[in-house]
């Protein structure tokens, strides 16, 4: 099997690589049936970011799961829409946050169209997502229900900060399961519950995803101070030059402020705390985290949960599913580096 994107994926079995790629291609049409409005706009903004691409993470974590069970269930393309629906919503919204000018590639449509149009639409994904549900069942409404709330509970925890006298970095790591490992759970929970998989291998996968999506959003963080533009596709320090404080810039603080913190190391910080809009301090910044313990640190934590992803599915069958999610496992050590 072999799955274009970051993933990298190589399991050299043709019937699962059909039956992943077959249920991918469903996906994508079912993605486009339900982004289409009688209102023309509401169309095209909707299809914005799914005409744009993407990794479909979500979806490929569905059919993977489904392999445990009966990979060829109705209702697991339509599990794998609701899951993509939703994340593509949250980025919508994401970008009004951001004030992002740029999303895979292309203008977002904050940039494109206004703040008040992408909130609306990222609201109309939700919505669509929901009436697709509603057809799997009332277990599926909870499970999702369930996870979105996690999800925006993990947004205002972003927003809101660490609590006095929480360690800050125990608390983004509670934003990550929040924000990202939440809905790529569902994504592993509602492809081997709708495949008729047995109660112990929901449980497995569900515990799978959250680990493997934390991991995930830790090697973007990586990505983003250690990578240069070419290897990422993205431009590198992004964060950074918003002041986002990712696992690396955590470590860094953690460090500066502890016994062992050096001159050097809150330098660094008080480096980071300024205007890095300004290309030249940007470039400095970016500079010494990346030659700094703290980049190293966070590919240990990556890593960490990457293996403990990857010890949940020990329990599994010996089958070339397990074998694609363990590689999943690697693909994320691998873009940590």
């Amino acid at each position: 099997m072999t799955v274009g994107g970051p993933f990298g994926l190589s399991v050299r079995d043709q019937a699962l690589e059909a039956d992943v790629q077959a249920g991918l291609a469903a996906v994508e049409e079912g993605l486009l049936e339900a982004t289409k409005s009688d209102v023309p706009f509401i169309t095209e903004a909707a299809q914005h970011l799914v005409r744009a691409g993407g990794k479909r993470f979500r979806p490929l974590l569905v059919m993977l799961a489904a392999q445990f069970g009966d990979p060829y269930s109705p209702g697991l393309v339509p599990s794998a829409v609701v899951v993509e629906l939703t994340h593509l919503a949250t980025l919508y919204h994401d970008d009004v946050m951001d004030e992002a000018d740029v999303r895979r590639g292309v203008a977002s449509a904050n940039a494109r169209w206004g703040n008040s149009v992408a909130v609306l639409t990222g609201d109309f994904l939700f919505a669509r997502a929901s009436h697709i549900l509603a057809d799997l069942g009332p277990e599926a409404v909870r499970i999702q229900a369930e996870a979105f709330e996690r999800l925006v509970t993990g947004q205002i925890l972003e927003t809101a900060g660490p609590r006095d006298g929480r360690d800050p970095i125990d608390h983004y790591l509670d934003v990550l399961a929040g924000k990202t490992g939440s809905l790529v759970a569902v994504s592993g929970r509602l492809g081997a519950m709708m495949s008729g998989a047995e109660e112990s291998v929901v449980n497995i996968l569900t515990q799978y995803g959250e680990r493997l999506g934390t991991a995930f959003q830790l090697a973007d963080d990586v990505l983003d101070i250690s990578s240069d533009s070419h290897e990422s596709g993205k431009t590198p320090g992004t964060d950074l030059r918003e002041g986002i404080p990712t696992l690396p810039v955590l470590h860094l603080r953690a460090l500066a402020e502890g016994e062992s913190g050096t001159a050097e190391d809150r330098a660094l910080c008080d480096l980071l705390a300024g205007d890095l809009t300004d290309d030249a301090r940007h470039a400095e910044a970016l500079a010494g985290l990346r030659a700094h313990p703290a980049l190293e640190q966070a590919r240990r934590d990556t890593v960490r949960y990457a293996e403990e992803a990857r010890a949940t599915l020990a329990p599994l069958p010996s089958c070339m599913a397990k074998t694609a999610l363990e590689g999943l496992c690697d693909s994320v050590v691998y873009r940590a580096g």
